[in-house]
């Protein structure tokens, strides 16, 4: 059995994660941590994963302890950026022996839109990412639509892709949106909405879109099983689920 710990057991995607896991074969939750609880539940409970739906501020201290105590972590937690990462990974030093798996996207489908738009982003010669999630969504943009517009960047850097067309020289309200790595990304936050997310390419005389929907936080449930039962095999810090997968 995998002996887990659910950090944020109380929110929304923490409570959906530890009926998911108790569900799964070969996992038992030991231990559902929520604000005010003490890390040392982790430990004293014997959990060997420790999965994190917190805040990024908080994540931070959360996955710098456990790394410290020689617990594997699933990081969920969205905003958890690359200085983040890059400080987790500078824990860890050299030769890793714990695993830490930061997972931007725990939807299947997400994940398979994020690879998919990849692929396309050299072909065409506009891209933008819009997503759209519930106005409880604290961060924007998303985790999500991060990962999407640095894998599009990449991608169109290694195939020597030229820049986006963009004639706009006046917007003083931002209706352009941000941008990540060079991609143009737009939030919207909407009563409705899970967490969706659309890629729009343009070429000449034609446009593509790909798009993915997530309507209810079990689809989540999936990728999350999958990260807590990979990751104490990937010493040292893994980014997506695109190698669980076996699209890396």
């Amino acid at each position: 059995m995998t002996r887990v710990a659910v950090l944020g057991a109380k929110g929304r995607m923490g409570s959906e994660s530890v009926r998911a896991l108790t569900a799964a074969d070969g996992i038992e939750v030991v231990a559902e941590i929520d604000i005010d609880d003490s890390l040392d539940l982790i430990t004293s409970s014997g959990a060997e994963v420790a999965l994190d739906f917190t805040q990024p501020h908080v994540a931070i201290d959360n996955v710098t302890w456990c790394v410290e105590h020689g617990v594997h972590v699933v990081v969920g937690t969205s905003g958890f950026d690359d200085d983040r990462i890059a400080r987790v990974a500078s824990l860890l030093g050299d030769a890793p022996a714990t695993g830490v798996l930061v997972v931007p996207n725990f939807s299947i489908g997400a994940v398979l839109m994020m690879r998919f738009a990849a692929v396309a982003a050299p072909f065409f010669e506009s891209v933008e990412v819009i997503e759209m999630h519930h106005p409880a969504k604290i961060d924007a943009p998303s985790g999500t639509a991060t990962r999407t517009a640095e894998l599009i960047a990449a991608a169109r850097e290694t195939a020597g892709s030229a820049a986006l067309p963009d004639a706009t020289t006046t917007d003083p309200d931002g209706a352009r949106g941000a941008t990540v790595a060079g991609i143009p990304v737009h939030s919207v936050r909407a009563r409705g909405f899970v967490a969706s997310q659309e890629v729009l390419f343009g070429g000449e005389g034609e446009s593509f879109s790909i798009r993915h929907d997530s309507h209810d936080r079990t689809s989540f449930m999936p990728g999350v099983v999958a990260a807590v039962r990979a990751v104490a095999d990937r010493p040292g810090v893994t980014v997506g689920l695109d190698t669980i997968l076996g699209l890396a």
